[in-house]
């Protein structure tokens, strides 16, 4: 293997995360960081996951330092493996100086994983889907 290949996967695992790993850590009274719902409103209100904060991608640069303390991590999320916008969230906040990672799966893999939505009725969880719960990967 080539110093290039440790490189990208070391650079993938210090800058992504997935639905598992975040789920295990907002299951824990420290998980150390913040979650944001980077989607815009009308996904917000669709759904979204408990304890997160929503800072749409576009108002990253407004609204950042209202909602976030610069000296705690961020994780960001989106629609899914489908959707940038996570993916611009995290360069956005990164820009202002924030420590960010991008949660790998969005909300559709929480979702497929069988982990709590939130709405303004209340908490739901579906089944896991048994192609994309984890397996012990």
């Amino acid at each position: 293997m080539s110093i290039d290949h440790v490189a990208f996967f070391t650079a993938r695992l210090t800058f992504q995360t997935d639905v598992a790993d975040v789920q295990a850590a907002l299951a824990t009274d420290h998980p150390g960081f913040v979650l944001v719902d980077s989607r815009g409103a009308p996904a917000w209100d669709q759904g979204r996951i408990p304890g997160a904060v929503h800072l749409p991608t576009d108002l990253v640069p407004e609204r950042a330092a209202r909602l976030l303390d610069p000296a705690v991590p961020v994780v960001t999320y989106c629609w899914g493996p489908g959707c940038n916008g996570a993916t611009r969230a995290a360069l956005a906040l990164a820009l202002l100086g924030y420590r960010v990672r991008e949660m790998i799966g969005g909300i559709e893999y929480w979702v497929r994983e069988g982990f709590p939505v939130v709405t303004d009725a209340g908490t739901t969880a579906g089944a896991p889907d048994p192609l994309t719960a984890p397996c012990g990967c």
